[in-house]
């Protein structure tokens, strides 16, 4: 995608052998590339959301690898490797994922040529993203098309988002976003609700920015107002991303989204979630008991940041000093609440029989 005029990916090798990316944490009011040269970076990154969504979180993981194996290639430096890098977020299975890829095919490699093969993989790994993501929003383009041709003429797919799902929580293109940035390319009138996504404001602050760099129109709207909107015919339909889908189809997203999906059922709006199929845990069926939901720190809800009138980007608290916070990070929406998962094999229904029919051979690597 394109920021000022200038294509870019989140993650890319830079010349001189660091791995570059956009330091997410700095947006929407500066935007500044980072240089990751350890796997201590790579983690950190992780750790601290300068990288975020599922996508990315894998992508980048397997590049941390290639930096843990440039400075120490052997079985120890292999295994250390992993171990930091698989601490560093719970919920988002493509971490996992990507790891264990990484892992199982340099396990039987000699130690001098891991580093050099680990490159390339973590190259396969970043370009696949962008052609899960490519036939994603080819699948979803086919909906807002089929939606665009029921409605008078000019007017716009309102589509409702929530959290950041787009190129910024990807290698490109987004998940959730790709589907709305091919329509609006192809001339189909599309407008964005964005949600704003507490605590991190992942939507007012990434998706928001991302929109508009590509001019898609788009509305800012509190977190609390989509019930609204859905009550009113104002949203024609909802699309999310995923940080771990079950093998029965239940979604674990950013905290808030199941809100979201209660809200879209009541109202016979469509609710799709947009799947890259690395998100999918064929070993977990239950998401509200099995998934392990991420609990981050009290700052994210007690203090926001922003750009003040004089230009200088400021943190400040917004709650009473000494209340308590719980800050759980995402949620899960189960399956009946989700009208269809729009994959890079086309949209399937979120249930156990269709995902294992798009994906056998993904059930087969999960031995279930």
């Amino acid at each position: 995608m394109k920021v000022d005029g200038n294509s870019y990916r989140t993650i890319w090798r830079a010349d001189n052998g660091s791995v570059a990316i956009i330091d997410q944490t700095r947006l929407p009011h500066a935007f500044e590339v980072v240089a990751l040269v350890t796997l201590d970076d790579a983690a950190v990154a992780i750790e601290t959301m300068q990288v975020r969504g599922a996508p990315l979180i894998g992508a980048t993981a397997a590049w941390g690898m290639v930096l843990g194996l440039e400075r120490d290639s052997s079985d120890a430096g292999l295994a250390a490797a992993y171990d930091r890098l698989v601490r560093t977020r719970p919920t988002a299975i493509n971490l996992r994922w990507a790891l264990d890829q990484v892992r199982a095919a340099l396990a039987p490699l000699p130690a001098a040529e891991r580093a050099l093969a680990a490159a390339r993989l973590a190259t396969e790994i970043a370009d696949e993203d962008v052609e899960l993501n490519a036939a994603i929003g080819r699948h979803g383009l086919d909906l807002i098309r089929t939606i665009a041709a029921d409605k008078p003429a000019g007017a716009p797919v309102r589509v409702l988002t929530h959290c950041n799902a787009g190129w910024l929580a990807t290698v490109d293109w987004g998940t959730a976003t790709a589907p709305i940035y091919m329509a609006h390319n192809e001339g189909i009138a599309v407008e964005v609700w964005v949600d704003e996504t507490r605590p991190r404001n992942q939507g007012a602050a990434l998706t928001a920015w991302e929109l508009g760099h590509h001019g898609v129109p788009h509305t800012v709207v509190p977190d609390n107002t989509g019930g609204h909107l859905m009550q009113h015919g104002l949203v024609d339909l909802v699309i999310v991303g995923t940080d771990r889908t079950t093998a029965t189809g239940d979604v674990c997203n950013k905290i808030g989204t199941y809100l979201k999906a209660l809200a879209a059922h009541d109202n016979g709006v469509p609710f799709y979630v947009a799947l890259p199929s690395p998100s999918i845990d064929f070993t977990v069926a239950d998401g509200v008991r099995e998934i392990p939901i991420e609990q981050r720190g009290a700052r994210e809800v007690t203090h926001m940041t922003g750009l003040a009138d004089d230009g200088r980007i400021e943190t400040v608290q917004i709650t009473p000093a000494g209340s308590p916070v719980a800050n759980y990070a995402f949620d899960v929406t189960p399956a009946r609440l989700v009208t269809g998962l729009i994959t890079e094999r086309g949209v399937v229904r979120a249930a156990r029989d269709a995902l294992a029919a798009a994906f056998p051979e993904r059930v087969a690597a999960a031995n279930v």
